[in-house]
């Protein structure tokens, strides 16, 4: 069960004789491991999430007093609550800090291409047409840049961290996105596309206002967004039970400061002044969490996909956003000024 969960092929987990290599053990933070029987399952399980290489050789086995004072059923559950924890947390659905020893990844490599199976990243890319110009903000590793410029569109994202490769757009602004104005001008472009972004500023209202306020925006350009629904079933359940656990990347993301549901999320642009003009509820990535071949994530996912149409709200994962600036006051005295000037001048 724990080869399966772990995805090892270990012979034995609960050999009481081993040998630690200690610049691997100083990789891993065993000292918050239990204090039970159990401990040195959990470093096993460090050690893989680490990337860490573990040895058998066979030796004899002998057995001491103290193995009789071990509760065998108690070690049984403490075993396989601990990799199940483990196995949830890499779904994205539990945190324990002992398990978060994986090797850090460069820049953004853990914000994985999702173009093979509906995702905000194959919904935007419907929704572009050959040749539009598009900025994208927040582009993290650029699958979605990439894929762009191959229909023939001209691309140049936006982001704190720089794209993994020098192709990825035609033109590139490093830029922490709290910090406005943004470095390139929205009248340059047709579309703007912002996946998975908002839930990660400090402050998105103010961000929407800016953007809102800024002249650039005109109606006739789209803006494309996703963001995670908080109040998808499993985080409702979860909630339920009375959990509610960040974790390395999903919807309660460590790395997210702000939640939305789908309708809190149209709300904060529907009273900033903008009009959603499309919405798509998005399943959950199974593909991606059970791997991409994987029957049963496969399966997992059409049925999601059918329950979405039926209750966005409980069983969509993300919500797909299309949005357009209504005409601000400004922009409105301004026509109305230039359409009284060009009468007065036929008039005449």
């Amino acid at each position: 069960m724990q080869n399966a969960l772990l995805g090892s092929s270990l012979s034995e987990f609960h050999s009481g004789y081993r040998l630690y290599s200690v610049p691997a053990l100083t990789r891993i933070p065993f000292d918050l491991n239990s204090d039970v029987f159990h401990f040195d399952t959990d470093i096993i399980i460090q050690l893989l999430i680490a990337g860490q290489r573990i040895r058998e050789l066979p030796i004899p086995t002998y057995y001491g007093d103290e193995i009789c004072n071990v509760d065998g059923l108690k070690y049984a559950w403490d075993v396989t609550k601990s990799t199940f924890s483990a196995r949830m947390q890499e779904y994205g659905l539990l945190y324990e800090r002992k398990f978060d020893c994986r090797a850090p990844e460069p820049g953004h490599d853990q914000y994985e291409s999702k173009l093979d199976f509906p995702s905000p990243h194959t919904e935007a890319l419907s929704r572009i047409r050959t040749g539009e110009r598009v900025l994208e903000i927040g582009g993290a590793s650029g699958c979605l840049g990439k894929a762009l410029r191959a229909r023939g569109c001209p691309v140049t994202g936006i982001d704190l961290f720089p794209p993994d490769a020098s192709e990825t757009y035609d033109a590139f602004h490093r830029h922490d996105l709290n910090e406005m104005p943004l470095p390139a001008s929205f009248a340059d472009f047709d579309t703007i596309v912002m996946l998975d972004v908002i839930e990660h500023l400090a402050a998105p209202e103010r961000f929407v206002e800016a953007l809102r306020n800024d002249p650039a925006l005109t109606p006739d350009k789209r803006l494309l967004l996703s963001t995670g629904n908080v109040a998808f079933g499993i985080t409702r359940l979860q909630l339920l039970l009375g959990q509610f656990n960040y974790g390395k990347r999903g919807i309660l993301d460590l790395n997210h400061t702000r939640l939305f549901t789908i309708r809190t999320i149209t709300r904060l642009f529907e009273q900033a002044g903008f009009s959603v003009t499309g919405r798509q509820g998005i399943p959950a990535p199974f593909p991606l969490a059970l791997g991409e071949k994987s029957l049963v994530g496969r399966f997992l996912l059409r049925l999601n996909q059918l329950l979405v149409r039926v209750w966005p709200q409980f069983f969509a994962y993300q919500v797909f956003l299309e949005i357009r600036n209504r005409p601000t006051l400004t922009q409105l005295l301004d026509t109305a000024v230039s359409q009284s000037a060009e009468r007065a001048r036929k008039t005449d």
